[in-house]
């Protein structure tokens, strides 16, 4: 399909069957996903957010993304989501800039993380 790229979908799961979360690791990157996509994206359940669960999440999909041969990770968030960006900065992002994408009025932050 035009536009896709190959990616692996992980779930946090609790006790074999309570979902926490889950995160999209993204093999490879097109320019769109260069600006506003990124890497790794990630998700959890609303009632088991602030307990760091996106932490864990996103360092155990940056570690898959070591396994697939990749050097470092370009991870985005909104700039209004702080616990985002905590979740990002906490696993080693340091912040390349902020983009307005060209559809869109909501400021994207754009991280890299080594691996």
């Amino acid at each position: 399909m035009p536009g896709r790229v190959p990616q692996t979908v992980y779930f946090l799961v609790r006790d074999g069957r309570y979902l926490i979360g889950s995160s999209r690791l993204r093999h490879t990157l097109t320019p769109l996903l260069e600006q506003e996509g990124g890497h790794i994206g990630y998700d959890v359940r609303p009632s088991q957010r602030g307990k760091g669960y996106a932490t864990r999440l996103l360092a155990l999909t940056m570690e898959e993304a070591r396994g697939l041969g990749l050097t470092g990770v370009l991870v985005t968030c909104d700039d209004d989501n702080y616990a985002s960006a905590r979740v990002i900065e906490k696993n080693g992002g340091g912040l390349i800039n902020k983009v307005v994408p060209e559809d869109g009025d909501k400021l994207i932050r754009r991280y890299w993380i080594d691996l």
